[in-house]
């Protein structure tokens, strides 16, 4: 339809083209370039116009299907809530029956459902109180189990420590035995000269009579008593752990000198003195080991006989650190 006015401006431009002056063919010229220029936009935008129109033709189709679609979920929506509806109708209605009869044989039962809560009250009290005892119980059990544990423990350390005390005193003893047949042997020649050896309580006792060693009053040892010194110091030389006491002990008669030796206490001292002496000078007897000491009179041997008491002893003993060291660590 917009063609038809261009057409008729052409017809109208050709005719008075020969009449109309030059100018106003120009200005017809121009307008006729300008109608085709909007001519060809509009027809552009006529293109895009059915391009949209063409797409919001589909869209509408999709549009009618989804509409369709939801009419029909919403009839069947509509009946499911409807089935759905009479079912909840009767549901309530059987729940009110079951209420009614639930009251009515609440109603019937209430005295028997008391006296069931009564018996359960108290079956719950007596079982709480048979829980708290059992309680206490569980906890004495354990606190006199945990005694019996650390009793058994104290024991059995006990046991161990009298097993160490009783083998090393066993070691000891057997030492100490062994020692007196040692020294016994050594001096077997003296047996009959008033030499006398013995073991008690783990020490070995070596007895020698004044008779055998010095004259009455005197400190200065006769050569036969020396020989036996000698050879005990010999036999016992190697001993290790051993400590040697020499005791020198005299009768109870009365010296009554101003000269050394001036009563018994020192005449027992110095026998005994002289008697380490030549066991030192003798052996390798350490003389770290040895100790010098004078009972004098009072701690006599026979009480008929005084020349017994007229004596030194030597007295062996085993270095008894590692039984004392054990006893005080336990």
């Amino acid at each position: 339809m917009k063609t038809y006015p261009i057409i008729l401006l052409a017809l109208l431009a050709v005719f008075l083209h020969s009449c109309v002056p030059q100018r106003k063919y120009a200005e017809l010229d121009a307008r006729k370039k300008s109608l085709e220029t909007e001519n060809t936009g509009l027809r552009s935008e006529n293109e895009k116009l059915k391009a949209t129109v063409t797409e919001n033709m589909g869209q509408i189709a999709t549009m009618d299907k989804l509409i369709n679609q939801l009419k029909n979920d919403t009839a069947l929506t509509g009946k499911s809530y409807r089935q759905l509806r009479v079912q909840y109708d009767k549901i309530n209605e059987l729940n009110d029956q079951l209420a009614e009869k639930s009251g009515q044989m609440l109603a019937n039962a209430s005295e028997d459902n008391k006296k069931l809560l009564r018996d359960l009250n108290a079956a719950q009290e007596a079982l709480q109180k048979k829980e708290d005892a059992l309680k206490v119980l569980e906890k004495t059990v354990d606190d006199k189990q945990a005694a019996v544990d650390m009793a058994t423990g104290q024991l059995r350390d006990r046991e161990e420590r009298l097993h160490e005390l009783e083998a090393l005193l066993s070691a000891q003893n057997e030492a100490s035995e062994a020692l007196k047949n040692k020294v016994q042997q050594a001096l077997l020649g003296f047996a009959d000269k008033g030499l006398t050896v013995t073991e008690k309580d783990g020490k070995v006792y070596v007895s020698m009579e004044a008779k055998l060693l010095f004259a009455s009053g005197s400190t200065t040892v006769d050569p036969n008593g020396r020989k036996a010194l000698v050879d005990l110091a010999k036999a016992i030389e190697n001993e290790v752990d051993m400590e040697i006491i020499v005791e020198g002990h005299t009768d109870t008669d009365k010296i009554g000198s101003t000269a050394i030796p001036r009563d018994n206490w020192e005449l027992s001292v110095l026998r005994a003195t002289e008697v380490i002496k030549i066991m030192t000078a003798n052996s390798n007897v350490k003389p770290a080991a040895l100790s010098a000491s004078g009972r004098s009179e009072y701690h006599p041997v026979s009480s008929t006989d005084k020349s017994k008491n007229r004596r030194i002893e030597i007295i062996l003993q085993p270095n008894l650190s590692e039984l004392y060291n054990l006893i005080e660590s336990k």
